[in-house]
Parts: C-alpha cells; structure tokens; sequence
C-alpha cells in the first residue's frame, strides 16, 4: 500500500489509491472505498427494551427503566481472570463474566436473520438518572456468538492461554468490539464539570472510536451498560470532586437507572451499510 501511494504522489506514476482500504471484521476482508465512512451508510438506532432486549424498533411504552447499583468500592473488572498486566487479547475479550453481574445491564437482539455490517463512528444516546453526583457510564458494543459455534483447533501456535486466563470457548463468545467510558459531570463539555441532580433524568451523548464490522447471521449484537471498568479507568467516586484528591469516604455506591420509554428511548446509534 505505501510503495504505490508514494510512487503516485511523489513522482506521478500509477494510478490513485482509494481513498480508504478498510479491514472489515467478522468477514476479516480488506475493502477498497472511496470514503469513510462509506457513503452508502444509514444511520440507525438499536434501542434497549424491557426484558433485556435490543431492536431497531424505538420503544412505544409510556413508561420504562433499568436500573443497578454501582459501587465504587467493588467496580466491574475488564476481564474475568487475574492478570497484573494488561492482556492485548483484553480488547477482543469475552464478556460472559460481565453480562453475570447485578451491576452490569445487558441488551441484545434475537439472532439476526441476516448479516448487519456497520460501518463508522458508535454513537451512544442514553437517557440516565442517578442518585449521585457524578458517575461514570460506560458502554460496550459486542458480537454473540451462536452457541454451536465450534471451538478452534489446538495448535502450537494459536489458542494458547494468557497467564490465567480460561481457555476460549466460542459457543456464546461474547466478543468485545468497542468500549468506552464517559464521565457524566462532563455531559455539558469538557471545560465546565457539572454535577448530577440526584434522581433528576438527563442525557449522556458521547462518540466511541469508528469500527468496520459486520455481524453475521445467527449471531446476536449485545450492548453493555456498566459504571466502572477496573483499572483500565480509575474508580469514579460517584460524588462531584477532585477525583485524583478523592478521600476514601468520598467513595459512595450509587444507583444508577437507564431509561427505556417513548418519550425517553436509549440506545446506541451508528452507520449500518445497506445490502448489496
């Protein structure tokens, strides 16, 4: 790719590459295309509903919430076995151990009857209430698998487990594609830290990095919500301060709703690729 881009714009020969050669996950292709991202995508909404479900239909009932405790003082890890390091295959982990916990909600579709490839910027919109003055709401996008997904064969060089890490079952894989953490006190701009108003309902926007994935069919696209994620973010104390300056007795649990309703619907939005 670098040799024919110089030989193009350094010394004019050959022809123009496009302007974006993607890696598309989950189909694991290289894509040629002439924007990003592509011109063709939609912009689409999956919404969570009661009973843990996750449509592109928005909601219609008058009146809908989740709710967990989040306690500062035990927060939810970012990966279900010990580790003192930071493990590369965190980042693609499975998240079973996290969709387990009372603290975490968890939202995902029936399996899906075709393939559903997104294409760009993840864009979550959550409605949220706390009992707090600040608090964190982190958000993870991911791919389920099917639970006859067959296991990879043992070789010397792949599947080898990480320091205590369990060997990686692919049935019901619940592989990790985007995370990130938004700090609520931020919700107005990153100059001006505003507290929460204990129990009164508000917006929480915020833009994950870009992804080219397609999910396949059968499998099942899940969303977690979740308001720690230990230690790749530091503990927020869920009260408005200094955080770096924060007393232990700053470090209060807090209950955090998410809102599922007509009039306040959440979700995630992002740039889905029609079919061919």
């Amino acid at each position: 790719m670098q040799f024919p881009f110089f030989e193009h714009y350094l010394k004019g020969k050959g022809a123009a590459q496009p302007k974006a050669v993607v890696f598309e996950t989950g189909t694991n292709v290289w894509r040629n295309l002439d924007a990003w991202p592509p011109k063709a995508a939609q912009a689409k909404t999956l919404y969570f509903h009661a009973g843990g479900k996750l449509s592109f239909t928005p909601p219609t009932e008058p009146s809908g919430v989740d709710e967990y405790v989040s306690d500062p003082n035990h927060p939810v890890p970012f990966v279900g076995y010990t580790t003192d390091t930071v493990p590369q295959r965190y980042m693609v982990d499975d998240q079973r151990f996290a969709s387990y916990r009372p603290d975490v909600l968890v939202y995902q579709t029936d399996p899906l009857e075709e393939d559903v490839t997104i294409a760009g910027p993840i864009t979550p919109r959550l409605k949220i209430a706390s009992s707090a003055t600040d608090s964190d709401f982190d958000v993870k996008l991911i791919d389920v698998y099917p639970e006859d997904y067959p296991d990879p064969e043992e070789s010397s060089h792949g599947n080898k487990r990480i320091q205590s890490a369990p060997p990686l079952h692919m049935g019901g894989y619940q592989q990790l594609l985007r995370g990130e953490p938004f700090r609520a006190k931020f919700r107005s701009g990153w100059e001006k830290p505003e507290p929460l108003t204990p129990g009164r309902q508000t917006a929480i926007d915020f833009a994950m990095p870009d992804l080219f994935h397609t999910f396949r069919r059968g499998h099942r696209i899940m969303v977690q919500v979740q308001s720690s994620w230990f230690p790749l973010t530091d503990r927020n104390p869920q009260t408005f301060t200094d955080i770096p300056h924060a007393r232990p007795e700053a470090f209060q649990k807090a209950t955090e709703q998410v809102f599922r309703q007509k009039d306040a619907a959440s979700g995630v939005e992002f740039l889905v690729l029609p079919k061919d």
